[in-house]
């Protein structure tokens, strides 16, 4: 007679850095209600988790999240990390150092730890040659990781994210969420990319994202990520936006 506790399928244990923003605690959270995956998180601090919270947290130094990530080997990572302009004192190499160098170093190091599969949450408008100097870091990191070698990576281009930001108080980007439902439909198509998107619509996404298994570089933007996000509803309890 089989063993009904050695059935138990264990939850899949997914990497992520960038726990602190509006998807890293979405992914939390929604990891937390299910037992489909479990979220193996790596900060510099100690982060103040969502209450209630199921998740593996290691804090070390950014040198070491390679041995942290060869240790725990996760299926997947997926790379949140990211600054705010403000947060960064208004300097460009402040925030380049965060949203270029530390996300870049960290692809790097998971790859050597051999993880094979990578889920990048970019930007819409990212471009290397964009005029913005937002959208042009967050182009040439996505043109960087993709020579990393991974064997899958994922790149998700949400437009103006919704959601609640814990002690992230940005009133000009809290304006126009409330705005959205207005000015969403009047958005031409060719600009349609940057229309707003739920935080917990881009997690779900991820998520689907990094349980994925065929092989290739592919990027995703607000329609593409809701196809990913219906592929993780059918599979697991989710949460309200």
């Amino acid at each position: 007679m089989s063993d009904p506790i050695a059935q138990t399928k264990c939850p899949i244990r997914i990497g992520l850095v960038g726990a602190t923003g509006l998807i890293g605690r979405r992914l939390i959270e929604i990891t937390s209600v299910g037992e489909n995956a479990r979220i193996v998180g790596i900060a510099r601090r100690e982060v103040e988790l969502p209450k209630g919270a199921r998740v593996e947290m290691f804090v070390a130094d950014p040198a070491k999240w390679g041995e942290v990530l060869e240790a725990v080997r996760p299926r997947a990572l997926i790379c949140a990390l990211g600054t705010t302009w403000k947060k960064a004192g208004r300097d460009e190499a402040v925030f380049r150092a965060v949203d270029h160098d530390l996300v870049l170093a960290t692809a790097e190091a998971a790859k050597q730890a051999g993880i094979t599969n990578m889920v990048l949450v970019s930007s819409a408008g990212a471009d290397p040659s964009s005029m913005s100097f937002y959208l042009r870091t967050k182009g040439e990191v996505e043109r960087e990781i993709s020579k990393v070698g991974f064997k899958r990576l994922d790149i998700v281009q949400p437009g103006l994210l919704r959601g609640r930001r814990e002690g992230d108080l940005r009133p000009i980007e809290a304006m126009a969420r409330f705005a959205s439902p207005v000015i969403d439909p009047l958005i031409p198509p060719k600009w349609e990319m940057y229309r707003s998107v739920s935080g917990t619509l881009v997690a779900e996404a991820v998520l689907g994202l990094a349980m994925r298994k065929a092989a290739g570089r592919f990027t995703h933007d607000n329609e593409a990520m809701k196809r990913a996000a219906r592929e993780w509803r059918a599979k697991t309890p989710t949460l309200a936006a």
